[in-house]
């Protein structure tokens, strides 16, 4: 990668499933970031799928050189729930990909991001695709990290800006996003303590407009590239089963924000995280009245809408980078 065009050092968070995995393609082919490293975590399936995940992955791309570091296995306080919503049998929507000869990196995760924040402070983008564990537990560790931090790029949240919030809600309650329902005492951590934090909720990162159209569609069948293959499976794999293409490329969304951070356009808010009820457990609590606002919630960048046209357009050249004309 050529160091004139590097704009973003970058360390992922994830939770291989499909769309995860499609974030780390995005973040590695993506000419303006420097993935410093994957950081598994527990979330849509076990810690130990999502780390062979993150390597079977960065193996298909021929990316020897990204470190994967295995992260923390259950939330801070709770047992692990399970996804209601299956990614199948491999968690890549039965992509079946080879196991991967790659190695994770031995080091614990919350060393390997404090590590890594310390080598280049001020200047990491910490970007989380699952929930909020690792970083969190990294935050315990250094309370001074928050600071260090460029900023903190997340798929996180429903704050009822529109009817995708609730409509396509991913957490086990009715109005929860699944990052956050899985861990909300290490949501609420990060919220609390990362002043420059961009929250992406189901609004803008499952909405309706978020849908390929037939020519990219057709272009990423006809494509050779294994990563183009591999989100055209997904694609008919979550479609067959009566969803949206959407739920293959939600935290594309993020990587997408830091490559080109105007094609979200965000907003300020006061948010709590409800990490006690049972009905209500995960939400994402946007403070939005005109008077009598509890300023002692943290303030968020919220995602308000975003440029869905655009982002499926750089999704799809991103994925057809280097193909062969």
């Amino acid at each position: 990668m050529s160091e004139n065009v590097i704009q973003n050092r970058v360390i992922l968070d994830c939770d291989p499933g499909m769309d995860d995995s499609m974030a780390i393609v995005m973040a590695e082919k993506s000419p303006t970031i420097d993935l410093l490293g994957v950081v598994s975590s527990h979330g849509n399936y076990p810690i130990e799928v999502t780390t062979i995940n993150a390597l079977k992955t960065l193996e298909m791309l021929g990316a020897d050189d990204v470190p994967v570091v295995k992260g923390h296995g259950k939330p801070l306080m709770r047992v692990s729930p399970s996804d209601p919503f299956s990614h199948g049998d491999d968690g890549q929507a039965n992509n079946n990909l080879p196991e991967p000869s790659k190695k994770m990196l031995n080091v614990p995760s919350s060393k390997f991001i404090v590590d890594q924040v310390n080598a280049f402070p001020g200047e990491i983008t910490y970007v989380v695709t699952g929930p909020m564990t690792n970083l969190a537990a990294a935050i315990i560790a250094d309370p001074e990290l928050p600071k260090k931090l460029r900023r903190v790029v997340a798929i996180s949240g429903a704050f009822a800006l529109n009817a995708a919030a609730y409509a396509n809600a991913t957490g086990d309650t009715p109005q929860s996003e699944w990052n956050v329902y899985v861990d909300p005492e290490a949501a609420k951590i990060v919220y609390e303590t990362v002043e420059n934090l961009y929250a992406i909720g189901l609004d803008v990162a499952t909405h309706f407009d978020v849908d390929f159209s037939d020519d990219q569609l057709n272009s990423l069948k006809a494509s050779g590239r294994p990563e183009a293959r591999f989100l055209s499976t997904a694609v008919d794999f979550v479609t067959n089963r009566g969803y949206g293409a959407y739920c293959t490329i939600i935290d594309c969304m993020a990587i997408a924000s830091v490559v080109e951070p105007d094609i979200i356009e965000f907003f300020e808010g006061h948010v709590g995280i409800e990490t006690m009820s049972e009905l209500c457990r995960g939400m994402t609590v946007l403070d939005s009245r005109h008077h009598h606002v509890w300023e002692h919630l943290p303030i968020v960048n919220i995602a308000r809408t975003a440029d869905y046209g655009r982002f499926l357009n750089l999704v799809t050249a991103t994925v057809l980078q280097g193909e062969e004309v």
